[in-house]
């Protein structure tokens, strides 16, 4: 391919940018991409990603699951046919509650989320109605059950999940869901777009020249002028910086989200769990020493009131391994993002002490703190936090970014959405959710009024 030419430039190579270079390559036979980045392929928020997909979106309408349900059928044959490469598993989210109210609430999203498209619910009471549960596998992801489980029966709860709290009142078990390895993925899709004829290279971008309100050319510092028809802006937390070269302005603000790996010595969280989520708000239970402490220095009233539910947590690598992955979004502001990440020297601490709640043996950390690796990025994002996959208002721009925290499991999908957009494809039914265009309908903005969380973490 020549380095003075190319039929689509696509600017940052993390996951949204490889799936888009994938689509293009792969599957539409378009050789001429130019897949470029500062920064090595899968850097940044798609390097430090938790690493979890799900179908699972009760919201305001279908379209998140009809996006996801698309973006797992594709992870799904990538895995076949590539001998599950990248260790996808469907061992499903766990979302647990001690609070008894906050079972109407999952049997409300249950309902929603199955009139949309996610799958049935099944209810799990101990009463003559229940229906039979089916246990997670911890391996694999050729599973045909969809939907979720709502567990109430407290003997199903202990045969099944001793390891919880035994205040745990309710479980919702999402199913179609788990996590696999991004690196693997993102790496195994890089490798088919360059055999199809993709060419990645470390560069930065200087510029985008257009004529008439048309690309026609990108600029980089080393490369210099490429000329190209297609322009991709899939530059991550820098996609509105990327924008102003179209004098674009995009809706989009990022947050800075981290996450903790540590040893599980204890033996604490079994190897073969679902991810698990405590649906619960609570307070942590800090000493009046530590108190006393967080009053002196100030600044602490996030972490000594009212803390909100979402805490999270999973087992990382195989059977042999220790290290658990830790997570709670208890401090998400937003900022301009800024590398090195600017990390939190309490959060493993914090963290750590929130899991206690759904996981009473976490305990044994508390006094003899294990060693963290911390960690994490930005969840870029637009206000709904619905992301963009769009034509932009110049002729041949384009963008796929504001992927927020589910870059991972929905960059199969809306790469292969800008890919149809690109070479003028048809477009799937939920393409006008994740259009820049959206804001300009008066029904949409009636619609965020009543938005919701969606149940995202």
């Amino acid at each position: 391919m020549s380095h003075t030419e190319a039929d689509v430039v696509i600017c940052g190579a993390g996951i949204a940018g490889i799936a888009t270079a994938f689509n293009l390559a792969v599957r539409y036979g378009i050789q001429d991409v130019f897949l470029v980045d500062e920064r090595p392929p899968m850097s940044l928020t798609s390097e430090n990603s938790t690493e979890c997909y799900r179908n699972w979106w009760p919201g305001p309408d279908a379209c998140m699951i009809q996006m996801m349900n698309r973006s797992i059928d594709i992870l799904e044959d990538l895995a076949e046919e590539s001998g599950n490469h990248f260790q996808l598993n469907r061992r499903g989210y766990l979302f647990a509650t001690a609070d008894e109210n906050k079972i109407e609430e999952f049997k409300r999203a249950g309902d929603v989320a199955q009139v949309d498209g996610a799958g049935p619910l099944r209810l799990h009471d101990g009463s003559e109605y229940s229906q039979t549960y089916v246990p997670h596998s911890p391996e694999g992801y050729d599973l045909e059950l969809m939907g979720a489980d709502l567990i109430t029966d407290r003997n199903l709860i202990e045969r099944h999940f001793k390891y919880l709290s035994e205040h745990t009142c309710g479980l919702l078990h999402v199913r179609r869901a788990g996590w696999l390895s991004a690196q693997q993925l993102g790496m195994y899709l890089l490798d088919r777009s360059k055999a199809a004829g993709v060419e990645l290279v470390r560069d930065r971008l200087v510029g985008v020249n257009l004529d008439d309100n048309c690309v026609q050319s990108v600029e980089f510092l080393d490369q210099g002028i490429i000329k190209t028809p297609v322009f991709v802006n899939a530059a991550g937390p820098f996609v509105c910086e990327v924008a102003e070269f179209l004098d674009v302005d995009i809706p989009i603000f990022s947050e800075r989200h981290l996450k903790f790996a540590f040893r599980d010595s204890h033996a604490v969280l079994p190897r073969d769990v679902p991810l698990l989520i405590w649906a619960d708000d609570q307070r942590i239970n800090w000493s009046h020493e530590e108190l006393t402490w967080f009053r002196e220095e100030g600044g602490h009233e996030r972490v000594t009131g009212l803390m909100p539910s979402g805490v999270h947590t999973r087992p990382e690598g195989g059977a042999s391994s220790e290290t658990v992955l830790a997570l709670w979004e208890y401090n998400a502001e937003a900022m301009d993002p800024v590398f090195p990440l600017p990390l939190d020297d309490l959060y493993p601490e914090v963290v750590l002490r929130g899991l206690c709640a759904m996981l009473p043996g976490m305990s044994v950390y508390v006094e003899r703190m294990p060693r963290p690796k911390v960690d994490g990025g930005y969840y870029t994002r637009t206000k709904e936090n619905r992301p963009l996959a769009t034509p932009l208002p110049v002729d041949g721009a384009y963008l796929i970014g504001a992927l927020s925290g589910f870059g991972i499991m929905s960059a199969p999908a809306l790469g292969e959405l800008v890919a149809t957009q690109i070479v003028g494809s048809a477009q799937p039914e939920y393409a006008a959710a994740f259009d820049l265009r959206r804001y300009e309908s008066r029904a949409y903005q009636e619609k965020l009024e009543n938005w919701g969380d969606s149940w995202q973490i």
